[in-house]
């Protein structure tokens, strides 16, 4: 059986206390627990709203860039909801995520999506 280092973080729901208490929890210790070697949220649909608008979200975004937590955002839903600039303010990766995350899928990568 391969032995899956990445993990990756589908974060579609706009609920804060979702994201400060299972999104960014697990994310972030999943690092300094070492029990992945690389985690990458996937910040996609409501969640690029509450992460250009929320101040605890960007705390706990700030927190996991610190990390070492990889961020990056759908720039069609960022784009839409005029959300570009601030999520590159904040030091997240913005791009077309469509065509990646059906790569992800095919390959059976490690994929939790909240």
């Amino acid at each position: 059986m391969e032995n899956k280092t990445d993990l990756y973080i589908l974060w579609t729901s706009d609920n804060p206390i979702t994201a400060e208490k299972m999104v960014f929890m697990y994310g972030i210790n999943s690092l300094l627990r070492n029990w992945w070697e690389r985690v990458t949220i996937i910040v996609w649909g409501a969640a690029v709203e509450v992460a250009a608008e929320n101040q605890l979200v960007k705390e706990k975004i700030k927190e996991a860039l610190d990390t070492g937590v990889h961020l990056t955002a759908c720039k069609a839903c960022a784009d839409q909801l005029g959300a570009t600039d601030n999520l590159e303010s904040q030091g997240i990766e913005v791009i077309y995520w469509g065509e990646p995350l059906t790569s992800l899928l095919k390959d059976n990568q490690t994929l939790l999506t909240i």
